[in-house]
């Protein structure tokens, strides 16, 4: 199923309907493009930069998160970066995560079984998994790789065929101190190497002199056998962009091959009759709200086609 915010969501739903329901992630935590790590002691989101909020289920949830300290409202501005000059760009209130988005995940994921590390082969008719049947089978992943798992005669794979899928190289570097102008984060407009900066200590709220710099695709590509190789331009063109004269004493890459869905869909997911189901943030447009809404419906879909909702 994968166990990023749409997989999780998907299985609240089954689990409250009183579907037994299993969630098996690849990697060792979950999470999925709303992950990162522990660098250099602290958490840092090297996936999504931040998330916003519309739907008024999920704005129920995001209170729950905030009043728990899970989460807390960031910044409802951007700055601007690009072609020498700089502006501000207004929008809806970004909201991060003190222990990382991926801890709002872990929240949501609490009482679910949750396997890890747990590496899919094949999803066949039936549907099943592995050769394990089940009533359902829910793919809540990037389209690339969910069509590599799936079966080629189900209607699914011609959901996922074709759909482009842009790379992003995440750069984490960290300064002896905060030498660039105040700001929560900024779009790069037109530049060759970066399309977004986060200054984390300000997201985080610790004030740590730690930024966070999204590649543009044309980079990752550049660098998709060696990622660490767009460290170098990266650093450089964060430097140029805010002006900043010392080198970071640390710098560590993180490659995301499918980051984004190139175009959305207009749908919010897709359950076949052969009882395979997608569902993730490219149901919609790209957002974490977006994958959260996907699954949640999805979850919901599943229930009342087996009769238990």
């Amino acid at each position: 199923m994968g166990a990023g915010i749409a997989g999780v969501a998907c299985a609240r739903q089954l689990r409250a309907a009183g579907v037994p329901v299993r969630v098996l992630e690849r990697s060792r935590a979950v999470g999925g493009r709303m992950g990162g790590g522990v660098i250099h002691g602290r958490p840092v989101d090297t996936g999504a930069a931040y998330f916003t909020v519309r739907d008024p289920e999920f704005a129920e949830v995001v209170d729950r998160w905030k009043g728990a300290g899970l989460a807390r409202p960031w910044t409802s501005e951007l700055a601007v970066l690009g072609d020498g000059s700089r502006g501000r760009s207004p929008g809806p209130m970004r909201w991060a995560a003190p222990g990382g988005l991926a801890s709002l995940v872990a929240d949501l994921a609490a009482g679910l079984t949750v396997e890890l590390g747990y590496e899919i082969r094949h999803v066949g008719h039936g549907p099943e998994v592995d050769g394990t049947p089940a009533d359902v089978v829910v793919l809540a992943m990037p389209d690339p790789e969910a069509l590599r798992l799936v079966d080629p005669a189900s209607s699914a794979t011609a959901e996922l065929a074709g759909r482009e899928w842009r790379p992003v190289v995440t750069v984490v570097a960290g300064w002896p101190s905060r030498e660039w102008p105040e700001m929560s984060a900024a779009f790069v407009n037109d530049h060759p190497v970066l399309s977004l900066i986060a200054d984390d200590g300000d997201r985080r709220g610790d004030g740590a002199p730690v930024l966070v710099a999204h590649t543009t695709p044309d980079i990752a590509r550049a660098h998709e056998a060696d990622p660490t190789g767009a460290v170098g331009p990266a650093v450089e063109a964060i430097r140029e962009l805010l002006d900043i004269r010392t080198p970071p004493l640390w710098s560590v890459a993180h490659e995301w091959r499918h980051a984004a869905p190139a175009a959305d869909r207009d749908r919010p997911f897709h359950l076949g009759d052969d009882g395979i189901a997608l569902a993730g943030d490219s149901w919609g447009s790209s957002r974490v709200e977006t994958a959260w809404r996907s699954g949640t419906l999805l979850g919901r879909a599943v229930a009342a086609r087996l009769g238990v909702s």
